[in-house]
This record gives structure tokens, sequence and C-alpha cells, in this order.
């Protein structure tokens, strides 16, 4: 038992899922454990109305233990130190293992701290945004709460990881300019933020992200992005740990100037003052972190921050020790999160290599359960008898010289590139045809920087243009100078989006944090073995390119094949590795396991998409085609134009001005005091009525909102998200104007006289109850009995078309010919598709059917029905068919039988009869001079019909929804 074990992340894992058991319902234990905003957090992202309407833009389950490992410690468990955590959850580590005890209780472990240990390619940057908005939006409602920040640092490892952090949070680089629009959380706000907090986040977001060169500049909360450099400790490296102070010896010059002037120019940059203002700076920036009162520390790739080993000894890197040293005075108050592929130290070399993971690790998400999952693309090896053949000879895979000492490309590496190259031309000729924006492309790792421009020019002499390969050079750090980085950045990080590039050669510079998708071919040119440097070069490769429910078939199928050691059907998400011979030990244990698989490219014979097809709109698709009709402004609106006759409204009875005026007198007394200049402004009495105000101006905008609160439509009952926005103002009514009428009642008709608010204060007598309830509820009728009057004018309609996705993929096995739908084939699914399979062939051998087709929910989004859950929130979800007769358009939802009675049937049933009623009020016209109704088709009901010869619109208009249908309801009572 042990810290290599990873006990911690499995017993941790264990008892979260079992608080977390029902979560997706959203019943779990853990939901009364947490703040209510935690809960809703939680919720939005892992329910399951929540999950099914965004479709594959969901956190898969790796992101989903590590977001729910990290909150459990955290806020459940109220994790304050490393040591702390293990008693709790794996106790019998310390107490079996010293030297683990040792690790564990070190003074770097004096505060909370996590590790998330997940595969290249499975999105750490998600799960590290996701904690980030958990973070803030729980420190905005309690300040005061040490387990919460508003305060961020995220630590890249260079400039690569580095742009992609900021590109997740700003938004990618266009002319010198960040889009916002482009960034990870606008992009993908409907998964990472309920609407209710989207403005929130934004704004906060927007004001407190700073690059390294902005750090220390804003105050209230900041997201300060920067690389590790700005973190190390100046003069540390210099400085021997045995010193010690001798006096009477010889003083080093140097040593002296140094401590008397400790920033000074250095004679390496030509004594450039710049040079001494980034030093300065750059102590600044560790003197702003450290005064802090609380920061939470995200290190990506945290693999490169912890210790190295010298002379035999674990000793801390730079990075590390800047993190201690800003945790200092923090406490519990300092988070560091780690996210690693690899948190681990390599210790030893060759056969008695041994791996030392990181003592914090709480989730372990590896690349082998990646694999199984289908998180990342399938792996493949090429083996081509030519580079089979490699291994027979001299090991060949290293640059070789010249009679004139220069360096030249061995044979055994032009015949890997050449290989290579015939991957990437086949998958470029077979994606295309399925999709032309789909843009493969292939990496080339090369072992030092002096190949890189060999390669560069060998692809030249196999045909390859200029524009078509991008060479990325940088030094033994991976680091690359500005003026190039500049050059370079823009296309690098687009190469997804555009056909050029097709080539990336590069040495370490994009051994991390290269996150593309599009890379499916990839020739390592090296000359180590090195465990962690093949990881990080097979995990470049590893990102899906391919998403979307009508290529999870396709996937899977590979995946099984693979498990049987055969090859792939397609390479729809398979990265091709075309290894040499002499590091194919290092794919033994994927092999072993049935992770791995191998592809022959002698034999050509294989499609690179198997039997996915791209379906284009037939050519006479109109008559087929369906218009959706949106509201975009109802015809009510109208009524915030309709005058009010004050003066017919009838005033208050009861009390005469006088009587109120004592009443007054009688309620306690309030004065308000500048606290600074200690001046008293604004006393007034309350008598314990409805409302109080400091001014008449107050009275009357309290009093408006309060009437606009009466007569809004809530849209949900939710006393948590909706907390302080559950309501709307009533027809969002023209504020100004109401503040106008209800000024002008009060003073010529509230009393029957003319009345003067600001006369001798008589604006008090305002506040007493009964006077503030009739002035209310006046309006209140006033405006309803207006709405009921003003229903004229049209309402403007906007439509949106099927055949605005003009195409998509499916697999030609499970799709049918149809020729009543905009499309000549639609896809059904492989498994438990026979009820949709059987619908479809029904409707288009109907002749009462005129046109339907299926809805493909990521394609036809905009045909998403709104519904409000059973706790407020608010969710979509789409219908399975659109069919269409000589009278009505019906939607149409198919439901295994035991589905009928399931909760959110009938909720999405009323939103849905909702959404139809509102369409049939609209002119003819604009719903295409149709009734529209919704169906929902049981299994039973679907075949006992067809058993008995009914038509298709008979069945639909058997099943349709009526509100208060009896039949309905014993139906999904069933």
């Amino acid at each position: 038992m042990g810290i290599n074990d990873l006990t911690l992340a499995r017993k941790l894992t264990e008892a979260v899922n079992a608080e977390c058991a029902g979560l997706e319902n959203g019943n779990a234990l853990i939901l009364e454990k947490v703040t209510d905003t935690t809960a809703e957090l939680l919720k939005w992202w892992f329910q399951q109305d929540y999950i099914d309407p965004r479709g594959a833009l969901n956190f898969h389950e790796g992101q989903r233990q590590a977001i729910l490992n990290t909150i459990y410690a955290h806020e459940v468990l109220g994790t304050q130190t490393l040591q702390g955590l293990y008693q709790q959850i794996a106790p019998e580590v310390m107490l079996d293992n010293h030297r683990a005890a040792g690790q564990i209780t070190a003074d770097k472990n004096e505060y909370p701290k996590y590790c998330m240990k997940m595969a290249t390619g499975t999105g750490k940057t998600w799960v590290l945004q996701a904690l980030l908005i958990w973070q803030l939006l729980n420190a905005n409602r309690a300040p005061g709460n040490p387990a919460f920040t508003r305060n961020f640092l995220v630590v890249a490892p260079g400039l690569i990881v580095y742009e992609r952090l900021r590109d997740a949070f700003e938004g990618k680089e266009r002319g010198g300019k960040r889009d916002f629009a482009s960034s990870d959380l606008q992009r993908y706000k409907d998964l990472f933020i309920p609407e209710t907090y989207r403005d929130e986040v934004f704004n906060f977001v927007q004001g407190a992200v700073c690059s390294k060169a902005d750090i220390g500049k804003k105050s209230s909360g900041i997201i300060a992005i920067t690389n590790w450099q700005t973190l190390k400790e100046q003069g540390d490296e210099e400085a021997g740990d045995d010193d010690v102070a001798t006096p009477g010896i010889d003083l080093d010059p140097a040593r002296v100037v140094q401590d008397v002037l400790p920033l000074t120019p250095g004679t390496a940059g030509g004594n450039d003052l710049n040079q001494l203002n980034q030093k300065y700076e750059r102590g600044g920036i560790l003197t702003y972190l450290r005064e802090l009162p609380d920061l939470l520390v995200f290190n990506d790739e945290a693999h490169r921050i912890h210790e190295f080993k010298r002379e035999g000894e674990l000793q801390e890197v730079e990075w590390q020790k800047s993190l201690n040293a800003i945790a200092e005075s923090k406490g519990r108050r300092f988070i560091q999160v780690d996210f690693s592929a690899t948190p681990y130290n390599q210790i030893g070399t060759g056969k008695n290599i041994k791996l030392a993971y990181f003592p914090h690790i709480v989730v372990d998400f590896d690349l082998k359960t990646a694999m199984k999952k289908g998180l990342v693309k399938a792996l493949v090896l090429d083996k081509r008898k030519e580079i089979g053949a490699l291994a027979d000879e001299e090991l060949d895979f290293r640059a070789c010289r010249d009679e004139d000492g220069n360096p030249v490309l061995s044979e055994g590496q032009r015949i890997m590139l050449r290989a290579g190259l015939a991957k990437l031309r086949k998958l470029e000729t077979e994606f295309t045809s399925l999709d032309p924006s789909r843009c493969p492309k292939m990496m080339v790792m090369c072992e030092d920087t002096s190949v890189t421009p060999l390669v560069e020019e060998f692809f030249k002499l196999e045909g390859l243009a200029d524009e078509e390969v991008i060479r990325v050079d940088s030094d033994r750090k991976g680091d690359i100078n500005q003026k190039e980085w500049a050059v370079l950045r823009e296309r690098l990080f687009d190469l997804d989006a555009h056909p050029m590039p097709r080539v990336v050669i590069s040495v370490l510079m994009l051994r991390e944090g290269f996150d593309v998708n599009n890379i499916c071919v990839i020739v390592p040119l090296r000359a180590t073995g090195a465990r962690i440097l093949l990881e990080q070069t097979i995990g470049r490769g590893l990102r899906l390119m391919w998403r979307g429910d009508e290529y999870e078939d396709s996937k899977r199928d590979n995946r099984k094949l693979i498990r049987e050691g055969k090859s792939p059907n397609s390479m729809i998400d398979v990265l091709s590795i075309v290894e040499h011979p002499a590091f194919i030990e290092f794919y033994k244990e994927l092999i072993e396991e049935g992770l791995v698989g191998e592809t022959d490219d002698d034999d050509d014979s294989t499609s690179s998409t198997g039997d996915l097809i791209a379906v284009n709109l037939r050519e006479d698709y109109a008559p087929f085609d369906f218009a959706i009709p949106f509201v975009l402004h109802e015809r009510e609106e109208a009524i915030r134009q309709r005058p009010v006759d004050i003066d017919a409204l009838p005033p208050f009875e009861g009390f005469t001005l006088t009587q109120l005026k004592n009443i007054v007198g009688k309620g306690e007394k309030f004065t308000s005091e500048d606290i600074q200049t200690g001046t008293r402004f604004g006393d007034y009495r309350v008598d314990g009525g409805v409302m109080t105000a400091t001014g008449y101006n107050d009275y009357i905008a309290r009093i408006v909102r309060r009437i606009g609160d009466m007569l809004s439509q809530p849209i949900t009952r939710s006393s948590k998200v909706y907390a302080n926005q559950s309501q709307y103002p009533y027809m969002q009514a023209n504020k100004p104007q109401l503040a106008a009428w209800i000024d002008g009642y009060i003073r010529r008709r509230l009393f029957n006289e003319g009345f003067d608010p600001l006369d001798d204060e008589n604006w008090r007598v305002l506040l007493v109850d009964t006077i503030t309830q009739h002035v209310i509820t006046i309006w209140a009728q006033q405006l309803l009995a207006a709405s009921e009057l003003e229903t004229t004018g049209d309402a403007e309609v906007a439509h949106r078309h099927l055949s605005e996705v003009p195409r998509l993929t499916m697999r030609e096995s499970f799709s049918l010919p149809v020729n009543k739908c905009i499309y000549p084939r639609l896809p059904y699914p492989s498994r438990n598709g026979g009820l949709e399979l059987n619908f479809m062939e029904m409707a288009n051998h109907d002749g009462a059917v005129e046109a339907f087709c299926k809805i493909n929910e990521q394609k036809h989004d905009f045909l998403r029905l709104r519904y409000i859950k059973e706790d407020g929130l608010p969710a979509f979800y789409s219908p399975d068919f659109l069919v269409r007769d000589a009278a009505t358009v019906f939607l149409v939802e198919t439901k295994a039988q035991e589905q009928l009675a399931h909760p959110n049937v009938k909720r999405k049933r009323r939103a849905a009869l909702a959404w139809c009623e509102r369409i049939n009020t609209l002119d003819a016209t604009a719903r295409m001079g149709r009734e529209w109704h919704y169906a929902l088709v049981g299994e039973s009901l679907f075949y006992e019909w067809r058993e008995k010869g009914a038509t298709l619109p008979e069945l639909l208009n058997f099943a349709r929804l009526r509100d208060g249908d009896y039949l309905v309801q014993q139906r999904l009572a069933l």
C-alpha cells in the first residue's frame, strides 16, 4: 500500500460515486452536503435532463469524475491539507508506509492540493474551467468562506500551453486582438454555465483575465495566466544549500555588487534596461501574489513543475519553490490544482526505470481507459513492408552525416516519411468525399533542430509546396523567439480550420499543449525511448476529429475490431503511428490489451471512411421541406401604447388625508447618517406596512417594481437558481410611463383632491399599508384590463427550414432510402432502432403522408422545444420526426412503452402542447396552411394500429395530445 498504487484516487472515487448515486436524476446525497450554488452547477452539468439536449457537448465520465472528486474533497470533506485528505480517505497509506507518510506531511502539502491524472486529449482544460466557475460563483455568494476564492493563477510550462490557455479564456487572437466570442466559455456556455449565471461569469472573466505582463495591475478578483518563468525565484539557482557564513574570508566583488544592486543589466543583453525592468517586474509579481489574501493555482502540464533528481536526491524545481513561497501566508486559503497526463517522476534508466507518482493524485483517468471508452482516437501502427524491413537491418532511425560532415536524413527516416505522406494523401482523398471541411494533418516529431530543415526539404522534393508545410523550431527548453512566434501562432492554432498547412514539423515545441483535433498521422523521428516523451508524442494526435452521434457506431466497431486483433473498418478517429521498429516495445502493453491495432497500407481496399456516407439534399427537395415558424414578437405587445384615463380611476376611501397624517406620526422614526461625515439626512417614519422608502421618488420606483412583479409570468418555481430573477416585468412594460401614470394618479385622484406629496412631507402617508395596497390593486387591475382589451396587431414571425442543413452523415448499412423527404436517405440507430425504422417505412409508403423527416438533434438544433423541469430550470428537447399531410403538421415523439410513464415525458408534453397552441394562433400563411399538433407514439400503439391497416395520419391524429385528454392521461399512466 503506497502512493504509487494511487490508493487515494481509487478510494476517493469510490466514496464520491456512492455520494453521487442518483445525480443524473437530481437526487444524489452530495446535493445536500454542498452549497446551493454548487448543487445547481452539479445538476446543470450532470443531470440527464440537461445532458440530453446538449448531445455531444457534455463532460465525459473522466471529466465528470475529476470535477466531482475535487468538489467532494474540498467542499464536502473540507480538506485543509493533503494529510487531512489522506486521513479521511486512505489513512492506511500513512500508517503502513513511512516513506509515503513523509511525502504526504511535507511542508509543501500544508494546504489543499489536488492532482488530476487525465490522459492527453481528454479535455483537462474543460475541467479547469468548470472548477474555476464553481469557485467564482460560490465566492461571490459567500465572500468570507475560506474554501472559495475569486483569485486565480493559471500557470503553463511554455508558450504553446500559455497561448492555448489564453485562447480558452480570452478567445483566439485576430489581428492583434482577442475575440471573446471564440473563447471556450462563450462557445460552450450551454455546458459550462447555467443561464442565470452567464452574465456574471462573462463579466468577471472579461474584466479579470490578465496576461503575464499585466499581473498585479488588477484588483477585485483576477485570472492571471502566465508561464513558469514568471514565477521563477531569482538567485535560488546560484545559491548553494551548504553556504555557511565565514567572517574574514575574501569577499567576491560580484557577489557584493549583487547584494547592493541585486538587479543589474546583463552584458548578454547589451546592458539593456528592458532586461532590468523585466527582472524588477518579476519580483513585483511574486510580491503581489504573496500578498493576495487567497489564491487558487491551476498548474497545467504539472509533470514539469514538481521535482527532479540531482545526485540521487529529489529536489524541488524553481516553479514549485515559488508556489510554496506564495502559499506560505495563506494556509487553507491557498489551493493548488495540478493537471497532467504523466504526473510522475521517472527514476532510473533502461530496465531499472521506476515511476514515482505524485502523492496528491485524486483522480486516475489514464490513456487505456480513455481509449476503451472511445474518448480519444484509436491507435494503430503502420506495418508497411519496407518499414518492417528496418528491423532486420542496422537500426537506421537517426540522421546521418555526409562526407563533409553535414547532417542528412537516413534511408530509414525517408521510408518512414514517405509512408506517412502516403497515409495522409489517402485520408485526405476519402475524408473530403465525406465532409470537405475535414482536413487531416500529419505531424513529424524530429530528434533535434538540425533535422527539421532536412525534413522540410525532403517534403518539398516530394512535391509539397511551401504553404503545405510548417516548421516549428525551438531550443532545448522548447522555447522560440518572439518574432518567429508572432508569425507562427495564428497559423498553428488554426490548423483544424484550414486545408493548409498539411504537415507540421517540430522538435520539443509541440510535445505538450498543442491541442488540435486533425492530427491523424504521426511520424516520430527521434532517438529516445523515454516514456514521458513517447506518451507526449502520441498525445498530440489523440484528440477526436469526428464528433457527433452519426460517427459513434463506426468508431465503436473500430474499437471492437482492434480488440480482436483485426484492422479497423475505417480511419474515422484513428491515429496512425508510422513507428520505427526500435520503439515498438513501448506499445507492447497496449497491443496485448487490445488497445493498439495494426494496418497494412499495401491493401488499399479498405476505405478510410468505412460505410459512412454523406447524404446531400435531393435535387427536388422543396416540396418536402418544412418551414418551422418562430414568433419573434407577440401581438399582445401593443398594450404598451394604450393610454390610461387617470381621472376615471376610483380614489381611496376610508381615511381622510388628516387622519392618515396622524397615523404616520405614530410610527417609528428612522434617521440615515453618513458614516464618514456624520451628516444626518432622510429621516422618515413607517408603520410596519408592505413598503418603506426614503423619499417620494424612491416610493414611486418601488411601487412600479412591485406592480411589475405582481403581473409577471414566472417561468420557474425554483428558489435556488432563479431566486433573484424568477420573475420578469409585465410585458417588459414602459416603466417611465407607468411611473408617470402613478404619479399623476397620486397627485390628482388618490384622495379625490389635489395632493402635493412634497409639501410638508405629505408623501409619507403613502407608506401606510392600506394606501399602498390600494394603489397596487388599482393599477394591477387597470393594466390587466388594458391587456384584455389591447390584443390587436400582428405577431412578427420568422421561419427556419430543415433544408438549411444541406448534408447529413450516416452509416449506409443503418439508413433507409426514402422518397418523401428532403434527403434521399434517413438514418436510424444501430441499437434498438427498430421502432424508428418501421415508422419511417410506414411514412414513406403511406399515400396520405405528403412529407416527413427524421430530426437530427445536433444539426437541426433550431427545432428544440423549451420546457421547465421539476426544479424550475429550463431544458430543451427535440422531437423525433416531422410528418405532414394535407391538413396537419405533426411533431412526433416515438417512445418505447416503458418510457411513456417517465416524469419528464409529461413536462415535455405540456411544453409541446403550449408550443403548438401558440403556432396555431398565427395566420395560416405563417404555418404552412396547416394545424400543428404533437403526437406521442408508444411502441405498442404503433404496431397495433399498423397491424389494423390504419394510415399514419390516422394513427397520429389518435395519438396527438390534447390538454385534459383522459386517454392521454391513461396512456401515460400505463
